[in-house]
């Protein structure tokens, strides 16, 4: 029984620091580039578009299709790294908890 105990102590410890994680990925920001940095966009930690910043050279309208896909590249890259912190911050969370592999939280 005090397996179960121990284990629930857990289990309420990790739902606070999810919690705590989802505030700090609600106002993290992370910045993707494309297009050697003619192309920004930045994302919360939670891949909410925050800004678009577009270079004044791509401005024309026969590169419009480029610009598109710029677009798209940079939002992209933000997405990975955005990705890449929320899974490093709930590694920290879950230590120590024993769950099975690719398991993944939140729910």
């Amino acid at each position: 029984m005090a397996d179960i105990m121990g284990l629930m102590k857990k289990a309420q410890e990790m739902q606070g620091r999810i919690a705590d994680i989802q505030k700090e990925l609600e106002a993290m920001e992370v910045e993707g580039a494309a297009g050697g940095g003619l192309v920004r966009v930045t994302l919360t930690g939670k891949g909410a578009l925050k800004g678009v910043a577009i270079d004044d050279s791509l401005l024309k309208a026969d590169e419009k299709e480029i610009l598109e896909d710029l677009l798209v590249a940079a939002h992209a890259d933000a997405r990975t790294k955005a990705d890449r912190a929320a899974e490093e911050k709930m590694k920290g969370a879950t230590a120590g908890l024993p769950l099975p592999p690719g398991f993944k939280l939140p729910f």
